[in-house]
């Protein structure tokens, strides 16, 4: 097992990794509520007649803004905190000497197969079977 030390993080890297991820879980969020939201909209909206026009279209505004916004917002918010706490990681490991890691290598049965043998000049003969397996 090979110890290592992760002694600093790229700042970029980790917040756009962040990024990605949040703005994943935006979606998760968003379009289920938004879905729901817009089904409470469409609701009110038959429901209520003329009076719930209003208040239907705004639910179907709102469902759309978490559909659509959520993830963005969740995204630029994850890339702002991606980039906080690598900065904070990489001022923090310079005082307290970085993140210790143990790693294992996983395919310890592979071995390296050999090179090839060198051929002789007038070695293959036509007619004479190139490979004898």
């Amino acid at each position: 097992m090979a110890k290592m030390v992760i002694k600093r993080v790229g700042v970029f890297s980790l917040a756009k990794i962040q990024s990605v991820i949040m703005a994943a879980v935006g979606l998760v969020i968003g379009i289920p509520l938004g879905l729901l939201t817009m089904v409470f909209g469409a609701a009110i909206m038959a429901a209520g007649g003329s009076d719930g026009r209003a208040g239907g279209g705004v639910g179907i505004g709102i469902g759309l803004f978490y559909m659509i916004g959520l993830p963005i917002m969740y995204g630029v918010l994850g890339f702002i905190t991606g980039a906080v706490s690598a900065l904070v990681y990489n001022v923090a490991s310079g005082f307290l000497g970085g993140l210790e890691l143990e790693l294992e290598n996983a395919d310890e049965g592979y071995a390296v197969p050999p090179q090839p043998q060198d051929w002789q000049a007038q070695q293959y003969q036509p007619g004479q079977q190139q490979h004898p397996y």
